[in-house]
């Protein structure tokens, strides 16, 4: 008989054990994957973008943009960064706050691991779970045995690459315990086009450039990477969580220059010099050589009329576009939707419905910002049910 059995191996899971253990409780701990927290290891390119400085409520989507604080209040970057500072573990800043590993995502498991090892946790990997039922506490049937708790705690994550043993189990757990879900879809994922406009773009496959994207009044400032299939990078990722199909995304493909007025300038000293020349100044020539065959009349730029100025701010500045479709969990670093906030305390991340069940991190309708949010949502709701159980 344990006190506390924690679904799921990864961020949460695993800093939920460590604290539940360290105040005590016998903790068990199942996973279905071979290895605990493989998705720490690829994350990052490796190196685990493991918390954001900036993080405040607004990083994260969420039907209740208000239950994240509580968490955040009570584990902040801060917190965050002494843990591993305390593992031994050297960081460095980049840019947006975003924190990261000097070395390896690796040290940040094995943090994880020797935390859960010294308290006690018992950890089952490879485990498939067959049934859970409430029967005097929670009743856990196995592959590998029957165990029972007192208390039960879902940290099975979401559907974002399911190739890394991603599944619904998590959702369907909460659907059996008759507890609301806000539907879900893929977040942070790379934009597919199809037809005419895939055609055309897809000869600026490898151009990586800083804009600003926007879609239903949310706006990013990063870098867009067009592709084979369409279009990823930073910016692309961040917006992705917000489109909606049917959606067009507008881009602004120049952040600190007017074009009409950079133009206006450019006339005075290089007027009978084609549009195209004095673009591929300011921005990638293969994207220049395409938008004056799609879009722009490739004249000496004294002689654009008004309105052929205003219709290349239109392209450069406003230029919009209608993704067929994300790529969808394939590639999807989150999945939006989960768990209904509603459900749960925002304190110790327990059920209202049922006592002693528990639900963190990416499983619950919280989702982050790309940058180290989805990270520091996985400590903080680990350790407000940690610090409950």
């Amino acid at each position: 008989m344990f006190d506390v059995i924690i679904l799921g191996a990864g961020a949460a899971g695993l800093m939920c054990a460590a604290e539940a253990a360290k105040r005590g409780r016998k903790v068990l701990l199942l996973d279905h994957a071979k290895k605990a927290g493989e998705k720490i290891r690829i994350s990052g390119g490796g190196r685990c973008n493991f918390t954001n400085l900036y993080t405040t409520a607004s990083n994260y989507i969420s039907q209740n943009p208000h239950f994240c604080k509580s968490a955040l209040a009570r584990f902040t970057p801060y917190d965050t960064i002494a843990m591993l500072e305390q593992a031994g573990i050297s960081w460095h800043e980049r840019e947006h706050g975003q924190l990261f590993c000097d070395d390896s995502a690796k040290q940040v498991v094995d943090m994880l691991l020797r935390h859960c090892h010294q308290a006690g946790v018992n950890i089952q990997l490879d485990c498939h779970i067959e049934k859970v039922i409430q029967n005097n506490g929670f009743e856990v049937q196995s592959n590998l045995g029957t165990w029972h708790a007192t208390a039960l705690v879902i940290a099975t994550g979401g559907l974002s690459i399911p190739k890394m043993g991603a599944t619904s189990f998590g959702h369907r757990l909460a659907q059996q315990f008759g507890i609301n879900l806000i539907s879900t879809r893929a977040g942070l994922a790379p934009f597919r086009l199809t037809g005419q406009e895939h055609e055309q773009l897809k000869a600026l496959a490898g151009i990586s450039l800083p804009v600003s994207v926007s879609c239903r009044q949310k706006s990013f400032q990063e870098a867009l990477l067009f592709t084979h299939r369409g279009m990823s990078g930073p910016a692309i990722l961040q917006i992705s969580s917000y489109w909606r199909e049917g959606d067009a995304v507008e881009v602004n493909f120049l952040l600190d220059v007017n074009i009409q007025h950079y133009l206006k300038q450019q006339v005075l000293t290089r007027g009978k010099q084609t549009l195209r020349t004095v673009l591929s100044d300011i921005l990638p020539k293969r994207l220049v050589l395409l938008w004056c065959e799609m879009y722009l009349a490739d004249l000496p730029i004294q002689q654009l009329s008004s309105k052929q100025l205003a219709e290349i701010e239109q392209a450069i500045h406003h230029w919009s576009f209608k993704p067929a479709a994300t790529e969808g969990y394939r590639t999807a670093e989150v999945t939006l939707g989960g768990v209904d906030t509603d459900e749960l305390s925002s304190k110790t991340m327990q059920s209202k419905r049922i006592n002693d069940l528990y639900f963190i991190g990416e499983v619950v309708d919280v989702t982050g910002h790309l940058g180290g949010f989805n990270f520091q949502w996985a400590w903080a709701s680990a350790y407000a049910a940690g610090q409950a159980i």
